[in-house]
């Protein structure tokens, strides 16, 4: 089943928690601290747009790539909003292309755990060497396995948000590192303002979407790093921002392109 399409209108609303503001500073400090402080950077599972704009917000010129055209939808409304000026391309991050080189990617939000093959996920990480600039710095994210086995596990999870509402169903198949995610969502019908009465009932659609995501381990992530030509710097737990231990949740990880010349 595709994902992210009936959740994608409700997708920040529930995302609410995520500290998106806290991550961007990080994310602008680290790029900084590798030698980016501006120029032409890419949001590689950008989704709603919420981390490119902010990224925009500090000067650099933003491209974002997402598979989902619904959750590019919204955020070329809040580009709209911004003004800021954002590239967003309709791609798949295993085959992404993009018309030159920038001087850094960076992936949150555990967009890579998508990617539910090493080898499909070491292709990834081959893009991205290919379209950094010489020396330029690959930023993300992922959920560890410790995270999906540990602690979300099989485990069901429901919010009502009022105008929405979720249930989610978690379970990890430990031997073949998958995490699935059922969602069942309930949204509220908008009614028309010639019918719209406070007499009337509140009536909910119901949409249902499968999630996969993979557990990596750290030194997974290094391997296919190093075996995609990239050279990995440091990471960081995403929680701590020290450096990340066997309990680790999420981490973020920061690599160099290696390969190319310098002009």
């Amino acid at each position: 089943m595709e994902a992210y399409t009936s959740f994608a209108a409700v997708y920040d609303t529930f995302m609410d928690n995520v500290p998106y503001k806290e991550w961007g500073e990080f994310i602008h400090c680290m790029l900084c601290k590798y030698g980016v402080k501006d120029g032409l950077a890419l949001d590689l599972g950008c989704g709603t747009g919420t981390m490119t704009e902010i990224l925009a917000g500090y000067g650099y010129d933003m491209i974002g790539v997402d598979n989902s055209e619904d959750m590019l939808e919204l955020a070329m409304e809040k580009r709209i909003e911004s003004g800021h000026d954002i590239l967003y391309l309709l791609q798949d991050m295993r085959e992404f292309e993009l018309y030159g080189t920038v001087r850094a990617v960076v992936s949150v939000c555990d967009s890579v755990n998508y990617v539910t093959e090493p080898e499909g996920l070491e292709e990834v990480f081959r893009l991205v060497n290919n379209y950094l600039d010489p020396g330029g710095i690959f930023l993300f994210d992922f959920n560890t396995d410790y995270k999906y086995r540990e602690i979300m596990g099989d485990c069901t999870i429901a919010e009502d948000r009022g105008e929405c509402s979720f249930i989610w169903d978690n379970y990890y198949y430990e031997k073949e590192r998958i995490n699935e995610y059922d969602l069942t969502l309930f949204i509220q019908e908008k009614n028309s303002d010639e019918i719209q009465s406070d007499h009337m009932p509140q009536l909910y659609r119901k949409y249902k979407e499968t999630h996969y995501q993979r557990g990596y381990t750290l030194k997974e992530i290094r391997e296919l790093l190093e075996n995609a030509g990239l050279v990995f710097e440091a990471a960081y737990d995403m929680d701590t921002k020290e450096e990340p231990g066997d309990t680790a949740e999420r981490i973020c990880v920061i690599a160099r392109e290696s390969g190319k010349q310098e002009e």
